[in-house]
C-alpha cells in the first residue's frame, strides 16, 4: 500500500484502523508525509510500532505535493500489486481482498477500481456513490466490463485513487508521474492503453467530503454544471492539451506494450480534439468557435474523445 500525507491527523486515525479490519491483510504499508505540523508523523510511527505488518514512515526533506508524494510512495513499494490510499477515508473490509480478486482474473488486468460510498466529515452517507459523482453511467460500466476500458478513459476521468490497485510490474511505465497530471488519472490512462482493465461495481471505501480535501465527490446539479462550464477557459484547456501530449510522448516511447496498434492512432486524435478545444476557447471570433466546434462535431471528435457530445454547446455558445 502506498499512503501519502499531510497535516491529515484529525481523520488519519479511521484509515490506519480500516487497515487493520481488511479481510486480506495488508502486506507492507509506505506512507510518506509531505512535511506535516500537526501530529500526523507521531500517528503513522504508533501504528508502525503495533501494526502486525511491516509500515515504513518517510518524511520528506522537502515539500513534494500530492502527485510527486505519491510518485514516491509508490517508487518504493515492493510488493506485486499496489494500492493508493489517501489520508482521509475509511476502507471497508473487504477493498484488498475484492481488489486482489478482480485482478486475478482472465485476460489479466493491469488495474482495478471501485465505486465508493460518499460520505461527510462524519462519515454519515451524503446520499450518492463515487461513480454517480463522476457521471460513470451505467453504459460506460459496461464497456469497462467488456474490456474497452480505453475507449471510456479517452472520453472521462473515472478512476479515483483511494478505490485503486494496479501491478507493480507496470510501474516503469507510470514512473516518473509529470507534475502537472494527477496521479489516478495518469496511471489509469497509461494502463488502459497497454493492458486490461477490471472493475468492482460495489463500494469499498468511504469516500470522506471535508473542506480540506484536493479533490472531492459532490454531486453537481444542472445549474452548477452550467456555472462551472462558464467558468471553464483557455488555462483548462491547455493544461489537459499539454497533460495528453505527455501521455502520449510517454506512450510512444513504449510504443512495443501497447496492446491495439490503433491506441495511439486514437492517442494522437485525442491530443488534436483537447488542442482544438483549446484553439476554441481561446479564439475572439464566435464565427470561428462555432465552425470549429462544429466541425469537430461532424467529425464525431465529441462523442469519442469528450464526456458528452453537449461540450461542443459549451465550446461554441459559452
Amino acid at each position: 500500500m502506498a499512503l501519502c500525507t499531510f497535516n491529515g491527523a484529525r481523520f488519519l486515525g479511521d484509515q490506519l484502523e480500516s487497515y487493520l479490519a481488511q479481510t486480506r491483510p495488508p502486506d507492507e504499508l509506505i506512507a510518506c508525509d509531505d512535511g506535516s505540523t500537526d501530529g500526523t508523523v507521531a500517528l503513522l510511527e504508533g501504528f508502525a510500532r503495533r501494526a502486525p505488518f511491516p509500515v515504513r514512515v518517510i518524511r520528506n526533506d522537502s515539500t513534494l505535493g500530492s502527485t510527486r508524494n505519491f510518485e514516491k510512495a509508490i517508487g518504493l513499494c515492493s510488493g506485486d500489486l499496489i494500492a493508493t490510499s489517501d489520508q482521509d477515508d475509511v476502507w471497508l473490509p473487504e477493498k484488498l481482498a475484492l481488489s486482489e480478486a478482480a485482478l486475478a482474473q482472465e485476460p489479466r488486468p493491469a488495474l482495478v477500481f471501485t465505486d465508493a460510498e460518499v460520505v461527510d466529515e462524519d462519515l454519515r452517507p451524503v446520499g450518492h456513490r463515487l461513480w454517480e459523482a463522476v457521471h460513470f453511467g451505467t453504459r460506460a460500466q459496461r464497456r469497462v466490463a467488456r474490456g474497452r476500458a480505453f475507449d471510456v478513459l479517452l472520453r472521462q476521468w473515472l478512476v479515483t485513487g483511494a478505490t485503486m490497485t494496479f501491478r507493480a510490474e507496470y510501474r516503469a511505465l507510470v514512473l516518473p508521474i509529470p507534475g502537472i497530471w494527477v496521479h489516478d488519472g495518469w496511471i489509469a490512462f497509461l494502463l488502459g492503453a497497454v493492458a486490461p482493465v477490471a472493475l468492482v461495481d460495489r463500494p469499498t471505501v468511504k469516500y470522506r467530503q471535508h473542506p480540506d480535501q484536493q479533490i472531492g465527490a459532490r454531486k453537481l446539479g444542472w445549474r452548477d454544471l452550467y456555472r462551472r462550464a462558464r467558468e471553464v477557459g483557455p488555462a483548462h484547456f491547455r493544461l489537459a492539451h499539454q497533460r495528453f501530449l505527455l501521455a502520449q510522448e510517454r506512450l510512444c516511447s513504449s510504443a512495443p506494450r501497447v496492446l491495439d496498434p490503433e491506441t495511439l492512432a486514437l492517442v494522437r486524435r485525442k491530443v488534436a480534439h483537447e488542442g482544438r478545444r483549446l484553439a476554441i476557447s481561446e479564439s475572439p471570433s464566435r464565427a470561428r468557435r462555432v465552425l470549429w466546434a462544429l466541425d469537430e462535431l461532424l467529425r464525431g471528435r465529441y462523442a469519442r474523445f469528450s464526456p458528452t457530445w453537449s461540450h461542443c454547446i459549451k465550446d461554441m455558445f459559452l
